[in-house]
């Protein structure tokens, strides 16, 4: 595999990772597109390919989410610790609580909720992707459909953009996190985008623009991490990377890093003045294009 295929990949990856058009969908079609052909004598090696670049992106968002995750991470373990209870001392009839500040290391309820709100939010994507695998997989292969859908969720995006709403992130409740989470299964089809379709189903749910991406950004890194491991451990039970595939790995993974990094960057910062209508003409037009090359044998 030549380490230019690796970069441009890589690049392709972390862009469309954390911008609402589609990780998958354009990993199947600019290979496509481009004629490249780099797994043919091991197809296997394609899905370790995609884990790679899968965790590059990860390594990226976390980066830029670093300090949000160590404090969800403290949160989380201290929603688990019993509560106390403080005591109160009763003078004369009157309750007197204890100052503020006089229990310490006391829990963080708000982080420990958003904490395991995310963590549920990944069940749903869990399930369908290790029930439907093989199904999702096959969508892939069929380019125009891919099209279809890179263009039709584009239109729902843009209609859910449209509609108002004021909800900031730490509004996030389990009815939202199951239905973002639901929302976030379907992103297994190629050209829906993961992080396009949890941005919808927010806005639906009347999260500003700011906090539907930052909430749909954060949940994407333990289905991410899930996803990693999972296909992960099948290559660790296989044969590995081939000695002539690692510096085009290595390339694709800093590619994809850097530019998911980026990407998360760019994003929470456009969408504090912007909408999502540059994301929606991106996605119909590359959907019209795929269209066309697929229907028309061009490729």
């Amino acid at each position: 595999m030549p380490i230019l295929h690796a970069i441009v990949l890589g690049l392709v990856q972390g862009l469309s990772e954390f911008l609402p058009i589609s990780s998958s969908g354009h990993l199947e079609v600019v290979p496509w597109l481009l004629g490249w052909d780099d797994f043919a004598a091991r197809p296997d090696l394609e899905t370790t390919f995609d884990v790679a670049l899968h965790l590059g992106t990860l390594a990226g968002a976390t980066a830029y989410f670093r300090h949000d995750l160590v404090r969800l991470a403290a949160g989380g373990l201290n929603a688990l610790r019993p509560r106390r209870t403080p005591a109160t001392v009763t003078v004369t009839e009157v309750s007197v609580p204890p100052s503020p500040g006089a229990t310490a290391g006391a829990p963080q309820p708000d982080d420990g909720r958003l904490a395991w709100l995310l963590l549920a939010s990944a069940v749903p994507a869990a399930l369908a992707g290790s029930l439907f695998e093989d199904v999702f997989a096959g969508i892939g292969e069929t380019k125009w459909l891919v099209g279809a859908l890179l263009a039709g969720f584009g239109l729902v995006l843009l209609w859910a953009d449209r509609l108002r709403g004021e909800r900031p992130a730490d509004d996030f409740r389990l009815r939202d996190a199951l239905t973002m989470g639901l929302a976030q299964a379907l992103a297994l089809q190629p050209g829906v985008s993961r992080s396009g379709v949890t941005i919808t189903a927010a806005r639906r749910l009347g999260f500003r623009r700011e906090a539907a991406a930052r909430l749909s950004f954060l949940m994407s890194l333990p289905i991410i991490a899930g996803a990693a491991l999972y296909e992960g451990l099948d290559v660790l039970a296989g044969e590995g990377i081939p000695a002539g595939f690692g510096a085009a790995f290595a390339s694709g993974v800093a590619t994809s890093a850097i530019t998911g990094w980026l990407a998360v960057w760019g994003t929470l910062r456009l969408v504090r003045t912007r909408t999502f209508t540059p994301f929606v003409v991106y996605r119909v037009a590359a959907g019209a294009i795929v269209i066309v090359v697929a229907v028309t044998g061009l490729r």
